[in-house]
């Protein structure tokens, strides 16, 4: 992705020098399967968030940031800067205003308006404060633990949090959110899924204007993004953590669907195209 010396969004909010203690239970391998599970979960992250709000945060002075990781604030700040072009320019068409999200950086724990989150929780978006939250270590951890390399795979992960708040300001994630608490399980599950996988279309629609406004694509990106995407999926998920596959309990779509969904968005650029809740096979 051609990224460097491009424009930086001034939205980007830094708090790693702050670090929450970890909560027990949560840490090593019990850790790294939560993040999976929970990856991506921006559009209804309040089931872990009350698991961890009984827990007091404790807040102490943190070395300064990794000098490695720099460099990926400026690639956070660049993404989010294409995000803010191109949703602008999109809810323009639209008659709309669109407002810009806040992106929190932070390391280890941390409050949002949402809850109590720790890193294991993976990047997420807050409807309560129009915020996107990320910890850049579990970016990193993303790649070692899932494959998912390319800074383009980390650019999808953006564009799909991003995706969480346009539904926010379209009023579609508050009426969704409605829907699930008055259904069963298994409906509030599959509503859930259509929640992420429209995210995931954003993501795709959002490349393909940041593509044809700045050219920002290099050899490989797409396949970049679809790799990511892939590796988030329910079914693959569930076969890494329990060797079975389980619809029912799928929150997040499969990595077929998730795919399926980010390309009709790049291919398309049409945000009418994506009304997941609208189809009935996903």
């Amino acid at each position: 992705m051609k990224w460097m010396g491009r424009r930086q969004s001034g939205n980007v909010e830094d708090r790693r020098r702050m670090s929450g203690k970890g909560i027990a239970g949560i840490g090593g391998v019990g850790g790294i399967i939560v993040a999976i599970i929970y990856f991506l979960m921006g559009g209804d992250p309040t089931q872990l968030f009350n698991a961890f709000q009984q827990q007091t945060e404790q807040t102490q002075p943190a070395a300064d940031a990794n000098k490695e990781q720099d460099p990926m604030v400026s690639f956070v700040s660049v993404v989010l800067a294409d995000t803010e072009d191109v949703w602008d320019s999109l809810f323009t068409v639209m008659g709309k205003t669109y407002k810009k999200p806040k992106l929190v950086l932070f390391s280890n724990s941390i409050q949002s308006a949402c809850g109590f989150a720790q890193s294991a929780t993976g990047p997420f978006y807050c409807s309560s404060d129009a915020k996107v939250y990320i910890d850049l270590d579990f970016m990193q951890e993303l790649q070692r633990k899932l494959h998912a390399q390319g800074d383009f795979a980390q650019a999808y992960i953006i564009a799909h949090e991003v995706g969480h708040h346009v539904q926010n300001l379209l009023g579609i994630m508050d009426r969704i959110n409605r829907q699930r608490s008055r259904v069963k399980e298994r409906s509030s599950n599959e509503l859930s899924v259509r929640l992420e996988l429209q995210a995931d279309f954003l993501a795709g629609v959002w490349a393909y204007h940041a593509q044809k406004l700045k050219s920002i694509l290099e050899a490989g990106d797409i396949e970049e993004a679809v790799n990511a995407a892939g590796a988030v999926g329910d079914d693959r998920i569930q076969m890494k953590t329990s060797g079975r596959i389980v619809p029912d309990a799928f929150t997040h779509g499969t990595s077929d669907q998730r795919i399926r969904w980010f390309m009709r968005g790049y291919k398309t650029g049409d945000i009418s195209k994506g009304n997941t809740f609208g189809e009935e096979n996903l």
